[in-house]
């Protein structure tokens, strides 16, 4: 109660500020694209104000890997009290968004395009959410501008707070809404599928100006701003970007035998399946892309793709091979020649930055692919401590998978403060 009334009070504090920044904007129409105007940036900063207890870190120390501020970050994430101030609880987002206004200014969304080159070049995204509303909403806030459109799926198992505080969050925003039909995902299961399936075609439905599509789950975050997103897409020339690899033969079983879910979990059934539609070569992937609206475009027409994807929904895990598949198909917008020539891996696609257990390796390691997790794992993957914050930003992908803001708020709260610093430095500079 007491973080609560805390934040309460500082929503109202900052509610001033913002409205006399709003006001000056809209008295200075001239100003929205002239930097000399530093004042309208100043609310948009995120200060430690904006903070629970992780504003005792040093972000900048930690953001240039400097031992003893990592050491005093990782000391932090497991102390019981400090994970428990710094938890956001569901229900302070169903309270704070009965005025729109003010929880939009308090939590510093962005609510004008930062360029002229953002607002021509929308993009669309999915979120699929199961739980922990707080790392949902700090990612959208991360990604949110009013050009672009995002559509929320909300598993239909997830607890009846997350609904309500998923729900009163994207009441507030135009261009943010809630799937038209929502399933029970289940892990490892063709659901997982449906679900973006489901968004592809609410997106298509809803605008034809974006133009790539990005899913996301409620545990990423990106590595660039929207600026950056747009210039290196828009450097691409209409490709695509997502893992697309030959498929290796102690995966094949994947898509050889029949599986069905059973009581929420997926099941080998022992039966074999039939041959793939039109004799195409199933290559290995994962779950997240990076793709232009044509590809979008083709998932919902193509006839190879709908038989491709009515073959693939009693398969296992076919987020993992359906959209590197895709991929490959001739023709599909963006595609690349299944000739393994052309494959692409997790690391040079820009989709998702993961550290799999398995390819983490010590500083000077030729075998390893990546420096060891400085966080923690689940089912293999490092969900991220603020010591791997260095080592992420050197790399080129869009968006890193896994963060958690329950293990290691640190984390969150110094990149989210990053990216908005240098997104505010890009509109000063822009010109």
């Amino acid at each position: 109660m007491r973080l609560l009334k805390r934040r309460q009070l500082f929503l109202k504090l900052t509610v001033i500020v913002g409205s006399l920044s709003i006001f000056f904007l809209l008295s200075h129409p001239k100003a929205v694209w002239d930097p000399t105007y530093v004042f309208r940036y100043s609310w948009l900063e995120y200060t430690d104000a904006d903070g629970g207890s992780e504003r005792v870190c040093n972000c900048s120390a930690i953001l240039r890997g400097e031992r003893e501020a990592v050491d005093q970050a990782k000391i932090l994430s497991i102390s019981k009290d400090f994970l428990k101030n710094a938890l956001i609880p569901d229900e302070y987002y169903i309270n704070a968004t009965q005025d729109c206004r003010v929880f939009k200014q308090s939590r510093k969304y962005l609510t004008f395009p930062l360029s002229q080159e953002e607002e021509d070049f929308p993009l669309a995204y999915s979120m699929v959410v199961h739980h922990k509303v707080q790392n949902f909403e700090r990612l959208l806030r991360a990604i949110y501008t009013p050009q672009n459109y995002y559509c929320i799926h909300v598993d239909k198992k997830s607890d009846a707070s997350v609904l309500s505080a998923v729900n009163a969050i994207i009441s507030c925003f135009p261009n943010v809404f809630m799937v038209s039909k929502s399933v029970s995902v289940v892990y490892a299961g063709w659901p997982r599928v449906q679900a973006d399936l489901n968004c592809m075609a609410d997106l298509i439905e809803m605008s034809t100006k974006w133009k790539y599509f990005i899913n996301l789950c409620g545990q990423d975050f990106p590595l660039k701003t929207n600026l950056e997103i747009v210039r290196m897409l828009r450097s691409m020339g209409g490709g695509n970007s997502l893992e697309s690899e030959q498929m290796a033969e102690g995966k094949k079983w994947r898509f050889s035998h029949v599986h069905k879910i059973v009581d929420g979990n997926i099941k080998w059934s022992g039966e074999a399946k039939t041959p793939p539609p039109f004799n195409l070569p199933i290559l290995s992937g994962n779950a997240y892309i990076v793709v232009n609206r044509g590809y979008i475009h083709s998932v919902l027409k193509d006839k190879r793709i709908l038989a491709l994807i009515e073959w693939a929904k009693d398969t296992y895990s076919p987020d993992e091979f359906l959209w590197a598949t895709i991929q490959r198909i001739p023709g599909v917008p963006g595609s690349t020649w299944p000739n393994e020539k052309y494959d692409t891996s997790d690391i040079n696609a820009i989709a998702r930055l993961v550290k799999w257990q398995w390819h983490e390796g010590s500083e000077g390691s030729l075998q390893a692919v990546y420096p060891k997790c400085q966080g923690n794992h689940v089912r293999s993957i490092c969900v991220y401590g603020a010591g791997d914050l260095q080592w992420l930003l050197l790399n080129r992908h869009l968006f890193a998978n896994k963060f958690d803001a329950d293990t290691d708020p640190i984390a969150i709260y110094c990149l989210e403060k990053y990216l908005r610093q240098k997104a505010l430095a890009e509109l000063r500079y822009q010109h």
